[in-house]
């Protein structure tokens, strides 16, 4: 199918209630936290209290001690393998062995009867360090002689990366306008409300460990508990309950989900530990700050004619996600807008922090904020209005990058026309009285990314059907829904190409022992990648199915369809049998009914560094426009509307997409406005709960208009494209956008507190600590 046709769809394209819904609300869901298996110990961690420092004596005896305490155990080298999420560079360990690299590191764990005996036994440790100088500031850390955290990262260094695409300084040198400028983007976290809680249960007779947990990518965090504990795969059993949020925060495995499997296998117990929300933040992954250059060429119609992207990432301590978050700034840079002649330039370095990771939108606020930013800047220059710089430089259908991604599907012009037309945005800008001013910026965000963590040519989503008459249709599938509702999608593609009612159609998932491989949550895959392979599988389901029902009818396969819990013929709808009398049929002449099938994205073509990351079989695209006000005397800023269009494909369930969208303008505006986790000179974090660290609620958050731009991309399982993250991106440099517009100051660092925008007034003179 290559056309849109809603007539056919009974449930695609409606606007349903999430399957999980009511389970939530009524309390019934059932969260890791909530999990108490028979013989349950609990288990808490002894966090460094130096920023970088090694470990000269722990002396557990006391904690030993305690009536109540079952275990106590130190980080050892030769039982605890550093890990990391792809394996890449891994660095982290469950406990730190040698030395301890940010404050709040874990270097012992104690298993009790009851979680308070654990806690005040891990009081009792006493931990001697010899204190190590440190950093906190990349810039700084990659200074000749600053301390290294790793031996084998030169100038702490993790990872960096160039990328060349045609002759940028010609390009630059033949410019009618050359703008620049230099961006800070800040360090936060995903804020979810769900602490992360791991439950390891090792069966002592049989060699088997179960672990519940709330994890993104089960299947990755399978792998990693493979390595690192060195046990068969097949030996090992990942089980995620219900997941009070994840944003990225939850794709890899946490120090504590290791220490509670150590924990278990050593006691032949079910040990659970769930983090305190200081130890959330300090395990969060959250955001990498960004130290950023942009630089653009431009003609004198306001067309690129080059760019040239220098970004430093603020990594912390460990690994992490680091070389996939470098090249996402990398390949986002392609896009929106066409670039002929593009450099990269990057580096993400280690620093005594918390380790940064994957947070929504990953890589791609910080290209966006630049961009967005440095476009308006330009458009001011060459006289050219905000709206019409984007139209001329919009991506369309067909378009291929420098870096040889396929833009298979856009409608970006569309959105951007939609959300001007509705905001009234070419009628306001430059007209709003001063201290009012409204601003646009676009975005995109990759769907069903290309690339597998690990070399393999393996699919990167498999489903797996049963049909029969006592379970109805059940649907096997590795896919997580971390609150998103893939669940509800998935359910209803298998619901639209079986004709039948969502309540008969149950889905297991998130269990690597029932539910076949699943790449995971991230990447804005699952309703595309999942969904291809759900959709495949029950077509290969009904196919069968439609081999017994066309004997039945004597009409030929190819000519029935399936509608309202029926089969019938196309041409003559009166020839028709239930659905479940087919199954019935089907299971007493043939045997099982069982459909399957699997999903790979097309793999990315081109011979430079970093080709795997970014290429992907569609994006989504969004344009956002944002109304402000600014009190001049206080620089207290008030968003007074929001407004944005998005295409992502066909809207599987619009209820939802409104849902997704609205979150992320809430998590971009929490960037934009106040979010950022504050270190002291000491390298201690000095907000690391909802109280000093604020994330906007229901009282910061504006008016927001969200259009769905209703598309069909031909390359989805049914025309879908994502619409998760790509919604964060545009929202700060919209904002930014809108501060020059009411008050004509260009503020390039965020949050955007009253300090900063009157410190840009002239009205404070506190100087920036963060340009390059």
């Amino acid at each position: 199918m290559t056309t849109d046709d809603t007539k056919r769809y009974a449930w695609v394209g409606k606007s349903i209630p999430k399957v999980d819904a009511a389970a939530k609300v009524r309390g019934k869901a059932i969260y890791t936290d909530d999990i108490s298996l028979p013989g349950l110990v609990y288990a808490k961690i002894k966090g460094s209290t130096v920023p970088h420092g090694r470990i000269v004596k722990i002396d557990t005896h006391k904690a030993e001690a305690l009536p109540g305490v079952l275990a106590v155990i130190v980080g050892d080298p030769t039982t605890m393998k550093p890990y990391s999420v792809n394996n890449y560079l891994p660095t982290e360990q469950a406990l730190a062995s040698g030395k301890v690299r940010y404050y709040g590191e874990g270097v012992a764990a104690v298993a009790a009867l009851d979680e308070k005996t654990a806690e005040r036994a891990v009081s009792l440790i006493e931990v001697e360090y010899e204190a190590l100088p440190f950093v906190l500031d990349p810039r700084e850390a990659m200074e000749p002689g600053k301390p290294l955290l790793h031996d084998f990262a030169e100038r702490n260094i993790n990872y960096k990366g160039e990328q060349d695409f045609g002759d940028v300084d010609k390009a630059f040198a033949e410019s009618h306008l050359v703008m620049e400028n230099h961006y800070y983007c800040s360090y936060v976290s995903h804020a979810f409300l769900e602490p992360q809680s791991v439950v390891a249960d090792y069966d002592t007779v049989k060699g088997h460990l179960t672990v519940h947990t709330c994890i993104q990518l089960p299947h990755y965090f399978h792998q990693t508990l493979s390595r690192a504990l060195e046990l068969p795969m097949e030996r090992i059993r990942v089980i995620v309950p219900t997941v009070g949020g994840g944003f990225g925060g939850k794709t890899e495995a946490t120090p504590a989900s290791l220490v509670a499997c150590i924990l278990s296998r050593k006691l032949g117990k079910p040990v659970k530990i769930t983090y305190d929300r200081e130890e959330v933040f300090q395990q969060n992954k959250g955001r990498h700050p960004a130290y950023m250059r942009m630089k653009m060429g431009f003609d004198p119609e306001g067309r690129i004619t080059a760019c040239d992207f220098d970004n430093t990432l603020d990594g912390g301590a460990h690994s992490s996600w680091g070389f996939v978050t470098l090249w996402f700034s990398a390949a986002l840079t392609q896009l929106p807008y066409k670039l002929p002649n593009v450099r990269f330039r990057g580096r993400r370095i280690f620093t005594n922090k918390p380790t940064t990771g994957a947070q929504r939108c990953l890589g791609g606020v910080q290209v966006r904020m630049s961009m967005e930013s440095l476009l308006d800047e330009a458009a001011q220059k060459l006289g050219i209005h905000p709206f019409h710089i984007r139209m001329v430089n919009a991506v369309e259908t067909g378009h291929q990058t420098q870096a040889v991604f396929d833009v298979r599907h856009s409608e970006l012009k569309r959105c951007i026309e939609t959300v001007v037309a509705k905001s009234g945005f070419c009628e306001k800008y430059g007209k709003l009285p001063f201290g009012r001013g409204i601003g646009l910026a676009c975005g995109h965000y990759s769907t069903g990314g290309a690339y597998l963590l690990y070399k393999s040519n393996r699919p990167h989503s498999t489903a797996n059907i049963r049909v029969d008459t006592e379970a109805g249709t059940t649907v096997f599938v590795g896919a997580t829904d971390i609150g998103q509702g893939s669940t509800t999608v998935l359910t209803q593609m298998v619901a639209e190409v079986l004709g039948l009612d969502l309540a008969e159609i149950h889905i297991v998932c998130q269990d690597t022992t029932l539910a076949p491989m699943d790449n995971g949550t991230y990447d804005s895959r699952v309703t595309y990648g999942a969904g291809h392979a759900v959709k495949r599988a029950a077509i290969d389901a009904r196919d069968k199915l439609f081999g017994i029902a066309a004997i039945k009818l004597d009409v030929n396969p190819e000519q029935l369809e399936c509608a309202g819990g029926f089969i019938y013929a196309t041409y003559s709808p009166k020839k028709r049998i239930a659905f479940r009398e087919a199954v019935h049929q089907y299971l007493s002449t043939v045997g099982p009914l069982f459909g399957t099938g699997s999903y790979t994205p097309p793999q990315p073509s081109g011979d430079y560094q970093g080709k795997l990351i970014g290429p992907t079989p569609a994006f989504g695209f969004t344009a956002q426009v944002a109304e402000i006000e600014v009190d001049v005397e206080t620089g207290k800023l008030k968003i007074i509307k929001y407004w944005e269009a998005g295409d992502c494909g066909k809207a599987i369930n619009p209820m939802s997409v409104e849902g997704q969208v609205e979150g992320g303008i809430s998590m971009g505006l929490g960037q934009a406005l106040f979010e950022e986790m504050k270190m002291s000179k000491e390298g201690k974090m000095e907000n690391p709960n909802f109280h000093d660290y604020r994330i906007p609620t229901t009282m910061d958050m504006p008016e927001i208009d969200a259009t769905i731009v209703e598309s069909f991309d031909p390359t989805a399982p049914f025309g879908n494209k994502e619409v998760g993250e790509g919604p964060v991106g545009p929202v700060i440099p919209a904002i930014l956008n809108a501060i020059y517009d009411a008050v004509g100051v260009r503020i390039t660092e965020v949050p955007v507190t009253p300090e900063r925008i009157l410190r840009a007034l002239g009205k404070l003179d506190q100087p920036s600590k963060n340009k390059l």
